[in-house]
């Protein structure tokens, strides 16, 4: 079974906005003071904060990420996420809708599942100033009576160039997962077939090599067994399911095709120290 079921409560970037049509492509929002998202849940759009000034955690597929000013963090479709913003908090939000995220995915050069290990990073101060300008641009354009999109889109893309040569400097690793077609393929194809596929055989076919050759390559470009990085893809969507979804954990068993109970709670445990019920009831 490969993704065809979605889980989790999905908020749609219709339900952010006023306008009587119920339909946009991209939205902005000011942040300030104290904001709290307490139950967990994921968007099927992507999501730019541009933060000014505050404190608090923006937990990101379970990882606690602390809020500092002049920080952008991104939030992609699918991503399970929960929020706790202090209360001298200043922030600026972009929601880019699905389809223009599709388009604006080439100007960010490396494939979101990258940027998704890096969600959080620190920006100079004169990146932060010209993004400001640009966030400040999108909102006076959406202000206007007779919206020209292609301007907001224009200024989209420049947001999404400035941010991709900030991570190249940021983030040396990025380079190694994409200058290696075999390994951006393999993380590719995981993404797809994580739940039915779990050997690593099987993406070593796909990909016409010898899975002794992927495993090679996987250890000598990104320092990682092939096989940890389809474990830990299997590990998120479970931490993912047991924490926000409504399933039974018999039905997250099926759902990630284990053969019972007892191999899924032993691989759970392996990789987190807890069992499945431990982590799901943990607050």
């Amino acid at each position: 079974m490969d993704n065809q079921h979605d889980y989790f409560p999905v908020l749609n970037i219709q339900e952010f906005t006023e306008a009587p049509s119920g339909f946009t492509n991209l939205l902005f929002h000011e942040i300030r003071g104290s904001r709290h998202i307490v139950e967990p849940h994921k968007h099927d759009f992507l999501i730019i904060l541009l933060f000014e000034k505050g404190s608090g955690t923006h937990t990101i597929d379970f990882k606690n990420y602390v809020i500092e000013p002049q920080q952008v963090h991104f939030l992609f479709p699918g991503q399970v996420h929960q929020w706790q913003f202090h209360e001298e908090t200043v922030c600026y939000q972009l929601m880019i809708s699905r389809e223009w995220f599709e388009s604006f995915l080439p100007d960010l050069r490396f494939s979101s599942l990258y940027y998704q290990q890096h969600p959080v990073f620190q920006i100079s101060l004169s990146l932060y100033a010209t993004l400001l300008y640009e966030f400040r641009a999108i909102e006076q354009e959406l202000q206007e009576t007779n919206i020209l999109w292609e301007i907001i889109q224009t200024r989209s893309k420049l947001i999404g160039l400035l941010l991709r040569k900030s991570f190249e400097v940021t983030f040396h690793d990025f380079e190694k997962y994409h200058s290696n077609p075999i390994i951006s393929k393999f993380v590719q194809l995981i993404d797809l077939h994580f739940k039915s596929n779990r050997s690593v055989a099987f993406y070593a076919e796909k990909l016409h090599i010898s899975a002794n050759y992927l495993n090679i390559v996987s250890k000598k470009v990104i320092n990682t067994a092939a096989s940890t990085l389809i474990h830990d893809r299997i590990l998120l969507e479970a931490k993912r399911l047991l924490k926000i979804s409504e399933m039974s954990v018999k039905d997250i068993v099926y759902d990630l095709g284990f053969y019972d109970h007892a191999s899924f709670s032993k691989f759970f445990k392996n990789h987190t120290g807890m069992t499945p019920s431990q982590f799901k009831e943990q607050g």
